[in-house]
Order: C-alpha cells, then structure tokens, then sequence
C-alpha cells in the first residue's frame, strides 16, 4: 500500500534533512577546530604596501617574509583599499600586462565598498567561522560570491589591519594540531 504526504509534511521532512546536514558539517568543523580561534592561527602581523609603491619592491617585501597576500593602503589616509595577491601579480607579470615599475595600483584587487557588506574577521573569530568564510560562495547578504582564499583580520572597531589569514594557514593548523 502506498503513503502519501502532505505538502506540509514534505516540507517539513526537507528542512528537517537540509537542517541536519548543516548541522553535521559544522558539528565536523567544530570538532576539528576545537574552540581554537584566528588568534590560535598565529598570523604574523600585515604586511601593508602603499598602493604608490612599485610592483618591485611589494614583491621583494612579500619574498623576504614569504607571503601570498598584501594588504594595500592609501599612501595618505592609511585606510584600506585592497589586497595584492603575489601568485596573480606574477602571472600578470609574466604576460606582460604589469612591469616592475609599475605602482602597486595598477595591480591591486580593490575592495569593492559599494556593496556595503563587510564580515569582520577578528583575532576572536572561531576558527569554524572562517573556514564558513572560505567555503561559502555567497555574501553576508546573499549575494553570490567567488570562493575566498584569504581574510584580512582587523581588529573589531575595522580601524586596524592586524594580520591576514589564508587557506593554507587554516590547513596548516589542522595538520600540526594532535
């Protein structure tokens, strides 16, 4: 004998099982992560260029302390505009597109703030949290986003640039953790 359902009763088993496959997944990160936070991560502190600076010397900078991501600051206000990433900036460079001389803006990824939406990733920020960050495809707000492969950590207020986290780091501490 066939059961049937009720629209009701379906909807209700589909957010029941959408619901316990969140649940899960974070139940996964939690346990990996253990209540360790961006501060557990140890992130060195910013390396912030001017977006004035040339492209050569941002790329000595980030060789010498072997980092993948700048954060770019406006040479007068201090405030932040964007990011530099190295692996992208020696494609361009091996294309042709951007030479040494060149500044830093001509590179740069800025920050688009005409969307208004911002998270902000904090040295407290559970490490579960970020790993959310990297993962999902979609904004604050809903609106559809690429992947993320860093996050600028700042203090709470946003006035401050006080590291950067990526990816790597995050798998890095899952690794070396017992």
């Amino acid at each position: 004998m066939a059961s049937y359902m009720s629209a009701g009763e379906a909807f209700a088993r589909e957010q029941l099982t959408s619901n316990s496959d969140t649940s899960a997944s974070s139940t996964t990160w939690a346990n990996k992560f253990r209540g360790a936070t961006i501060e557990d991560l140890d992130p060195p502190p910013a390396l912030s260029v001017s977006s004035n600076d040339s492209i050569g010397s941002a790329m000595l900078a980030a060789y010498e302390r072997d980092f993948t991501h700048l954060t770019v600051v406006s040479s007068t206000k201090r405030s932040l505009l964007g990011y530099l990433s190295i692996p992208r900036l020696k494609e361009l460079l091996k294309e042709g597109a951007v030479k040494e001389s060149d500044s830093v803006s001509v590179a740069m990824q800025r920050f688009n703030r005409k969307r208004g939406t911002y998270e902000v990733i904090t040295m407290e920020t559970p490490l579960e949290d970020l790993q959310k960050f990297f993962d999902s495809e979609t904004s604050p707000t809903g609106e559809k986003r690429q992947k993320q492969d860093f996050a600028v950590v700042t203090d709470a207020s946003r006035k401050f640039v006080l590291g950067v986290a990526t990816r790597a780091d995050l798998e890095e501490f899952v690794k070396r953790r017992p």
